[in-house]
């Protein structure tokens, strides 16, 4: 009760000196008052939550914009920009403070913000909102929520009863977080597969106009305080010129980052191909159904400017060019905003270069340039592929941050994207450690099974939880249950900076395991140790497809495994197509060895069978998003 009354004096505090309520104290309000039953309490404090977060956002990047607007950097004096940064600076803060209130009220966790991010609130609304009775509101949140979160089971089944429900309407299946250049393009790609090519065009411009807005906002949304990670590990000051560098070339990433996020569906990890320029594509054939042969060889030079000599549409353009009888021009908007793009990668080149003298052990300025300039090339040939991003390791990774890990293959020679191979991750005695370890506290399979993948083989397996709960009751060395949890998170560290990830990466499950041939059941065995798939989708070899969706763990992005030895037959590691047959690449396990890899269908997998002996290894999956983070390893205490 005293912990309740707290927080409500401090946001009767902060009422008293903001204009605007901080969101994560109402929110943290709602959560109190649904575990008290209180359901009114419930929807007052998460929708003024929700309110407030929108409007922090908002605020923002109204500010950042006009502030950038009237005092520009376009015609400046070289001896005025730092008087000029003092005047935006002190725009901002009268902007924003002004409209919200005392900024420092407003500084709020990540944690929070991730919460908000994935729609957490509307999961509270809706089941308030049923409590109350009022199920057209109950399937609005419930449905915002789940376009965030298709991965949420029971969430689903809830939508299906609110549909059956008396008094509940189609029309309040809205999802509230809709973004609208999105919303209006994938209304506009429904009408366009119906044929009705004329309606589709006023919503494929309404969706450009959109994302031009978006892309504005989103870049001023980049504009805010930025983490450099990298700075924990300097034993130097920076001067005030490379602190500025350093702070604009992150900004100038984030901004460059704009392009996938602005074509990520909600509760999707990965962009929609091509996107930008799609719009261009149907606009150029709904225009030309529709006899408007003007607009369509517009819309058709306008695609080529991202995908120059692009062969079909090279062919549409000279046939509208031949109809009309003379050329046309693309548009400016597309124009700028490639003109800006490559601008920015430019400077992205100096800057990155500048960032690896003073971050990047072993990987010299020269390599830095090669990725940018990659980057240069990709945006001539389609600036929004985003291939970019899966092919950026084939160049280069981020540094290794331990002196005797070994980088042996990359994506290029294992022939694939996101993928790369280490040597001396950990040592002999180690390894020995930590295979001692899987046989002392065996046990843990996949539900339980003694052999899941196949009936020729045994598997045993160990968790974190469990290898040090033994610990502490002496059924296991203390020092090898913490050695289990030491070396996983190395190996977390070691594929975060490889990947160069711009955002933590979190355990989502470790499994120590061993795989050990069953005398009397190897000959003429032609099954595998572990089956061909992907972690984080559904393959399916016939369709050429990765379904993400359930049952697979469609949050896990990143995943590796730790070798702990090789004294046995088989159990190659390999690669595959998404045919499931086609070998791409195998290694060869060994003591400190270890493979990771994106965890989505770029990357099938599987285990040869084991034909002889025990094989052993760390088995490590990773997310980039907190919510579905290994918790078991935060209740364990190591100290």
């Amino acid at each position: 009760m005293k912990v309740i009354q707290l927080k409500q004096l401090i946001l009767a505090l902060l009422l008293s000196s903001a204009s605007l309520e901080p969101f994560d104290l109402l929110y943290d309000n709602g959560v109190e008052a649904f575990y008290k039953g209180d359901y009114d309490s419930v929807v007052r404090y998460m929708e003024s939550a929700l309110k407030s977060f929108s409007e922090v956002r908002q605020t923002r990047i109204r500010c950042r914009l006009k502030c950038s607007d009237q005092h520009r950097f376009d015609s400046f004096l070289t001896d005025k920009i730092f008087e000029l940064i003092l005047y935006r600076g002190h725009c901002l803060n009268q902007c924003i403070e002004g409209k919200i209130g005392a900024q420092s009220m407003h500084k709020i966790s990540e944690d929070i913000i991730q919460e908000f991010n994935r729609r957490i609130p509307y999961n509270y609304l809706q089941l308030a909102y049923r409590k109350l009775g009022q199920l057209d509101k109950a399937a609005s949140a419930a449905h915002t929520y789940f376009q965030a979160n298709p991965e949420h089971v029971e969430m689903g089944e809830d939508l299906e009863q609110y549909k059956a429900q008396k008094g509940v309407k189609e029309e309040d299946f809205i999802d509230r977080e809709s973004r609208p250049h999105q919303k209006a393009f994938f209304a506009g790609v429904k009408l366009y597969d119906k044929g009705n090519y004329e309606e589709s065009v006023t919503l494929f411009e309404e969706a450009l106009t959109e994302y031009y807005h978006a892309d504005v906002e989103c870049r001023a949304l980049c504009e805010g305080p930025q983490h450099f990670e990298e700075q924990k590990h300097v034993l130097y000051k920076y001067n005030l010129y490379e602190l500025i560098s350093d702070h604009y070339t992150q900004v100038l990433h984030c901004q460059h980052e704009c392009v996938r996020d602005l074509a990520t569906r909600p509760g999707r990890l990965s962009p929609v191909e091509n996107y930008l320029p799609l719009h261009y594509d149907y606009l150029q054939f709904a225009y030309f159904q529709a006899g408007r042969n003007e607009k369509a060889l517009e819309c058709a030079l306008t695609y080529l400017l991202f995908h120059e000599g692009e062969e079909f549409m090279t062919e549409n353009m000279e046939y509208y060019r031949e109809v009309l009888g003379h050329d046309g021009q693309p548009r400016k908007e597309a124009e700028q905003y490639l003109r800006r793009h490559k601008q920015e990668l430019d400077l992205l080149l100096i800057g990155s270069s500048n960032l690896g003298v003073r971050y990047i052990e072993g990987v010299s300025s020269q390599n830095l340039k090669s990725v940018i300039s990659f980057f240069l090339c990709l945006y001539k040939k389609g600036f929004d592929r985003l291939d970019h991003y899966l092919l950026l390791d084939k160049i280069i990774g981020g540094p290794l941050l331990y002196e005797n890990v070994r980088l042996v293959q990359n994506s290029d020679t294992l022939n694939g994207n996101q993928r790369v191979l280490f040597d001396d991750v950990i040592s002999e005695d180690e390894c020995s450690e930590l295979k001692h370890l899987t046989v002392t506290a065996a046990g843990d399979g996949y539900k339980g099974k003694m052999s899941p993948h196949t009936p020729n083989e045994k598997f045993e397996g160990a968790t974190v939880l469990k290898t040090l709960k033994y610990g502490y009751e002496g059924r296991v060395p203390l020092k090898s249950a913490r050695l289990f949890y030491d070396v996983s998170e190395k190996a977390r560290r070691i594929i975060e900076s490889y990947f160069m990830l711009n955002s933590t990466l979190h355990f989502s499950y470790t499994h120590l395991v061993c795989r050990t041939a069953i005398s009397g059941q190897q000959d003429h065995r032609n099954d595998l140790s572990h089956p061909i798939h992907a972690d984080n989708c559904l393959l399916d070899p016939e369709a050429n497809e990765c379904w993400k969706e359930p049952p697979a763990y469609t949050y896990r992005d990143y995943s590796a495994l730790l070798y702990l030895n090789g004294d046995f037959d088989g159990g190659e590691f390999i690669f595959t197509e998404m045919d499931a047959k086609t070998v791409t690449a195998s290694v060869k396990p060994r003591c400190g060895r270890m493979v990771g890899f994106s965890s989505g269908g770029e990357n099938p997998h599987g285990v040869r069978a084991v034909t002889r002996g025990q094989r052993c290894a760390v088995a490590l999956w990773f997310t980039l998003d907190p919510l579905y983070r290994e918790l078991v390893r935060n209740r364990v205490c190591l100290s």
